[in-house]
């Protein structure tokens, strides 16, 4: 007979490994219901995680899947983090440099107002835009 697993809080791990600032807001996203483990949503952020567990959650605007590897003892250094879980997310979009036909001055220099609104509606923001 196998003994427990050794497991960890939900949202002490996501800090741990990075992919929040604080433990808070962690613990918030847990508590929204938009993390799930092993394809099933959960809403408690002491919901303990064990390696060999793979979670589903947004992080900006993507959504990461990770593949726990192991349990970290402390929230160190970036390289150590890496180093807890499998990124089995798909990588992101390449972001284009620049908005296309975006007007620009001729003079060089800052854009006048009239020239913010035509990149504004370019980008489909504000008033006109969409």
């Amino acid at each position: 007979m196998e003994g427990p697993r050794e497991t960890q809080r939900l949202d002490r791990w996501l800090f741990f490994c990075r992919f929040f600032k604080t433990r808070g807001l962690a613990a918030r996203l847990v508590q929204e219901g938009r993390v799930r483990i092993d394809g099933e949503a959960t809403g408690k952020p002491h919901r303990g995680v064990a390696p060999g567990d793979t979670l589903t959650f947004p992080q900006g605007r993507r959504v990461r899947v990770v593949r726990v590897l192991s349990l970290p003892p402390r929230r160190g250094p970036a390289p150590e983090a890496r180093a807890c879980y499998e990124d089995l997310s798909p990588p992101p979009p390449p972001r284009p440099d620049h908005v296309p036909d975006a007007p620009r001055r001729e003079e060089g220099g800052r854009p006048t107002g009239r020239d913010r609104r035509r990149m504004d509606r370019l980008r489909g923001e504000g008033p006109g835009g969409g």
